[in-house]
């Protein structure tokens, strides 16, 4: 994928956003209805804490804006999950009791908060599905692309082969089969290199475990050899991590390329040291700006076809009104441009004494 055209529909799905901020969030007025109107209540549900995005990331960006959207009067009311669904599931009921306006759900499970959505739906509280494509009659939707997301991985893999990629043979590790975004993933992926290149051996992997994605590469090392294997599909950089340890700990001192997705810290210094080829940057701040928006208009009563931009099913709703961002191939070549501009991490926190002098290499200073 070219990088900067990536980045440059980043920007364009922000600024559609941002403009279609008219639309819905109401004329300014000199009576009490607009005022009135802007004091809204929004529930944000998050799924655990466990991953640094959610606190540090989404409900902050999230808070910003549905401040920006309500000139300051409306108000989030956040509880986050701690990974527990039956904890999520009883937290909708306490925003139900709260009367919130509306509600923010990234799910733990996507089909075990189907019965608590309905009940929301019952009480007349609109539901957003956030991140995850939670199962129920949900309002609206915003995620990323995720097949797309297999796609830039596909892209990225086959670009790293280059002339050999027709002859070459690759390792396919899959996400978890019990999660609805890991099909999406897989299936992107399958679009882009089946007939492109030769799938040794593909894994579904449990739990999305790093553990169990270097069982599996270790697997696929014993099957084909350390030496037949030109690069390896991951769906996450978790598994990455996992994969390349099963690479070094087999002898391959040559690392084939590695794809990885969510550009976590970890994942970002081995693409620096050159031990993990790519991963998938998805911003944030486009994703929440849409999930407050959406919140804030149908908060509001007002409609959201506007802001949306694909119709979305989902095993129990057809033709959910979407948000769909798409994720940017990070490389060596865009660390700066991507995560250190956007602000997730810092140069320092990159460029640990670990791999400064790849840093420094690459301009990273």
């Amino acid at each position: 994928m070219n990088t900067h055209l990536g980045r440059a529909v980043v920007a364009v799905a922000a600024s559609a956003v941002t403009l279609s901020l008219a639309a819905c969030g109401g004329a300014e007025g000199t009576d009490g209805g607009a005022a009135g109107r802007d004091a809204v209540r929004v529930g944000l549900l998050l799924p655990e804490n466990g991953t640094a995005r959610y606190e540090k990331f989404d409900k902050p960006l999230i808070e910003k804006e549905v401040g920006k959207l309500t000139r300051g009067k409306g108000e989030v009311v956040y509880a986050n999950a701690k990974q527990d669904a039956a904890l999520q599931n009883s937290q909708v009921d306490e925003m139900i009791a709260k009367k919130v306006n509306v509600l923010i759900i990234d799910a733990v499970d996507a089909k075990a908060i189907a019965g608590a959505v309905k009940k929301a739906k019952e009480a007349g509280i609109p539901v957003v599905a956030y991140d995850r494509l939670a199962e129920g009659p949900i309002d609206a939707y915003t995620s990323f692309d995720n097949e797309d997301v297999g796609k830039v991985q596909g892209m990225a893999l086959l670009e790293a082969l280059g002339d050999k990629a027709k002859d070459s043979q690759i390792v396919m590790v899959n996400g978890s089969v019990t999660d609805p975004n890991a099909k999406l993933f897989k299936s992107g992926a399958h679009f882009v290199l089946d007939g492109k290149v030769n799938i040794g051996k593909e894994y579904d992997t449990v739990e999305w475990k790093p553990e169990n994605a270097n069982a599996n590469m270790a697997a696929a090392l014993s099957a084909l050899g350390k030496g037949k294997i030109a690069g390896v599909y991951s769906a996450n950089d978790g598994m990455a991590g996992g994969i390349i340890a099963a690479l070094k700990a087999a002898g391959v001192t040559a690392l084939p390329p590695v794809t990885g997705q969510d550009a976590e810290l970890a994942g970002v210094q081995r693409i620096v040291a050159g031990e993990q080829f790519m991963t998938v940057y998805k911003p944030y701040a486009p994703e929440a700006a849409a999930a407050a928006e959406m919140a804030v208009a149908l908060a509001q009563g007002e409609k959201i076809d506007g802001i949306i931009n694909q119709m979305v099913d989902s095993p129990t709703t057809k033709g959910v009104p979407s948000v769909l961002i798409p994720g940017v191939a990070l490389t060596k070549a865009n660390v700066k441009s991507t995560v250190v501009d956007d602000g997730v991490y810092t140069v320092a926190e990159i460029c640990t004494d670990r791999v400064r002098a790849a840093c420094e290499e690459i301009g990273l200073k």
